[in-house]
């Protein structure tokens, strides 16, 4: 398959890094050539260097016989332009485009996928995936990462073990006969900063960092047995009011549950415009960091402070001086992934890495036949893939035990019309059934030739 991808930032890079791995013909255009050679010296993909909403710089690209185009350059002007431009000029059947400004997205300009009005197929608005993300973070406190799948049946965890952990130095194998009726696997665990998939025999220790597939009825009981409390989330502090915060914010108003949210904002006008926004959310102007305006929005009886501003050293600074004040729980939004291993060390409960979210939502709509959802897990280390199985696939109508899986791939569930089972050795998948593989980066292509999906995207 030929993909153009317009921006060779952080999330066009990383998306060519997943296409291109799967043997995809990707070409990259960004007007910066310093950035075009870094993914054409690290990467296997061509580079254009050029304005991506020029008709020459695409063709250059290879406009003409593209199956897709992806549009994600720090402009959002220059990235519907150029999906214009794919569609009426080069006739590319598939244009995904990242649009930032609420404005554009505003249901009273009216619906930017049709392609009366914009040549856009999807729309990614990072805002709002990230704001997603902090809603997850929250409505699952006591985990670092959390995904839904299978239409709200089953989620994704991510748990950071503690001493106090109760099935600390057990074999695998004997928790699944322990806790033989709870609907849960461990797919992934994180030692030592080493990500990969577990066998049978393997332990869990403190300071292990591990990702459990549950049914959505089983994640209280699935965080016990891991030594996590759960609690009911109703005073939350969120530091900075532009689009994402403002997002969770106006969420949180929705809800039927009563959850009392404030709002810190440095920028006057951002703040007034919060205030503006919402009815019951109290907005305080002024700086998260300032530990009497923290204190003034009760930061001490807060449940989980959500630090969203546009500054990671910012984020991270606010969530370890609310944690110090005595707040419940802190989620701090960082871009840099770098900065991850920071976040044990400065206690820090959970982040948010907008660049991850992102590329889990392109990647979700530019997948192969049935692929129903991925979630790119760490710094694109991992995903969590759920698909429909169909009737010309290896799995179809074989036992669990009999197929022979890649060492870093682990059956998280399978479900079956409405029903979400186990993955038992003597679970037999058939066509039609909806299955969710955790599998290591590298063994992502052979995850595709196993779900018989390497024909097409969409």
């Amino acid at each position: 398959m030929k993909v153009i991808i317009c921006g060779a930032g952080q999330v066009g890079w990383q998306i060519a890094r997943h296409l291109s791995g799967e043997k995809n013909d990707v070409t990259l255009v960004d007007t910066n050539a310093d950035l075009v050679r870094r993914a054409t010296d690290t990467l296997d993909v061509q580079g254009v260097v050029g304005f991506a909403s020029h008709p020459d710089v695409l063709e250059k690209a290879g406009a003409r016989d593209a199956d897709m185009l992806i549009a994600a350059t720090h402009s959002d002007e220059v990235n519907m332009v150029t999906c214009q431009v794919a569609h009426s000029i080069f006739n590319i059947t598939r244009k995904i485009a990242r649009i930032r400004a609420q404005n554009y997205l505003d249901a009273l300009y009216g619906d930017l996928t049709n392609q009366d009005q914009l040549a856009i197929d999807v729309v990614i608005s990072p805002e709002r995936e990230v704001a997603e993300a902090a809603l997850q973070r929250l409505a699952a406190p006591a985990t670092f990462d959390t995904e839904s799948f299978m239409g709200g049946h089953a989620q994704l965890l991510g748990i950071q073990l503690s001493e106090d952990c109760p099935v600390l130095n057990t074999p695998l194998r004997q928790l699944n006969e322990l806790f033989s009726t709870l609907r849960a696997i461990v797919v992934g665990i994180r030692r030592e900063g080493r990500l990969f998939a577990p066998e049978a025999g393997d332990q869990l220790f403190a300071e292990d960092q591990i990702y459990v597939f549950t049914h959505i009825e089983d994640v209280n009981r699935a965080l016990e047995i891991f030594g996590k409390k759960t609690k009911k989330q109703e005073r939350i502090v969120i530091v900075g009011g532009g689009n994402v915060g403002l997002a969770v914010a106006l969420a949180l108003e929705k809800r039927t549950d009563r959850i009392r949210a404030k709002i810190i904002e440095k920028d006057r006008a951002t703040a007034e415009h919060a205030a503006d926004s919402l009815e019951r959310t109290i907005v305080l102007n002024g700086d998260g960091m300032d530990i009497d305006l923290l204190m003034e929005a009760a930061i001490d009886r807060a449940d989980a402070i959500l630090a969203v501003t546009d500054d990671d050293k910012t984020n991270l600074l606010v969530a370890v001086r609310a944690k110090q004040a005595g707040c419940q729980m802190t989620i701090a939004l960082v871009n840099d992934p770098t900065l991850a291993p920071l976040m044990a060390p400065l206690d820090i409960d959970a982040y948010i890495n907008p660049r991850a979210t992102t590329v889990s939502s392109i990647l979700r709509h530019i997948r192969h036949g049935r692929v129903r959802a991925v979630y790119s897990i760490g710094d694109a280390e991992a995903e969590m893939i759920e698909a429909q199985v169909l009737s010309t696939s290896p799995l179809s109508g074989r036992l669990v035990r009999d197929i022979e899986f890649p060492e870093g791939v682990l059956v998280g569930a399978v479900m079956k019309g409405e029903k979400v089972l186990k993955p038992t050795v003597d679970l037999r998948i058939e066509a039609g059934d909806v299955i969710a593989l955790f599998a290591m980066a590298s063994d992502v292509p052979e995850v595709e030739r196993l779900l018989q999906v390497s024909i097409d995207f969409f």
